[in-house]
């Protein structure tokens, strides 16, 4: 089992902090916020990683070397240095996939969920489902109030069914989702969830533990005060 970081944005609201280290490199709690991620998929026996990268992108190497602290592998993917920019997240996806196997773990590096855990149960039901993605939601956010999607009866994401719940960036995906993709494409990660779940092969479920998308300075702050 493989796990994708995403971790090439630019982060143009968490400025003028994200001017001179990249978000996923600020610390909570005493690290580094994609240490957390490293040491969850360690836990849970993943052991090939793959962190793709645009912004500050040699920052990455020379903070977290080849994984073998955390109990890892890491693969970098040099979106900056081959393509002259980050792909945003599908293009990103599409440029890591001959790094990851047919089904993988994603999860954004700016995301703080301590709790949060890789399940190998997930991945082996995931896998036996047939469905192209499973994504995590979370209760909705002040800064996002109308959710991304519902989930329906059969664990289904749906874009009829209320409430809709905010998409948490961690999700299982299957690679025939982005196979079609040339890679160093541009593209985001919207159209590729509306194909998946035009095709009704987008499975959700909730996570209601704590979660934080830190967006700015000050939310960084809120959440380094409560975790000290």
């Amino acid at each position: 089992m493989k796990a994708l970081i995403l971790a090439a944005g630019r982060g143009e609201r968490m400025r003028p902090l994200s001017d001179r280290t990249p978000k996923p490199l600020l610390e909570v709690a005493g690290k580094k916020l994609i240490e957390w991620h490293l040491e969850a998929l360690a836990r849970a026996g993943v052991r090939d990683v793959v962190v793709n990268t645009a912004w500050l992108e040699e920052q990455f190497p020379a903070a977290l070397g080849d994984g073998s602290r955390y109990g890892v592998r890491i693969t970098y993917s040099f979106e900056g240095r081959d393509h002259g920019q980050a792909l945003e997240t599908a293009g990103g996806i599409a440029k890591a996939l001959p790094l990851l196997g047919d089904v993988f773990w994603i999860v954004s590096g700016d995301i703080y969920a301590p709790d949060f855990s890789f399940e190998q149960s997930d991945v082996d039901d995931f896998t036996a489902s047939g469905a192209l993605g499973q994504l995590w939601f979370v209760p909705n956010e002040p800064w996002h109030p109308g959710g991304d999607f519902g989930i329906d009866a059969r664990g289904h994401a749906s874009r009829d069914v209320a409430p809709k719940r905010t998409y948490a960036n961690f999700a299982l995906f299957r690679a025939a989702l982005f196979q079609d993709i040339v890679p160093g494409t541009r593209l985001a990660m919207r159209p590729k969830l509306e194909e998946a779940l035009d095709a009704d092969a987008l499975r959700a479920r909730m996570w209601d533990r704590p979660w934080f998308n830190i967006g700015t300075p000050q939310q960084l702050a809120a959440l380094q005060g409560t975790t000290q």
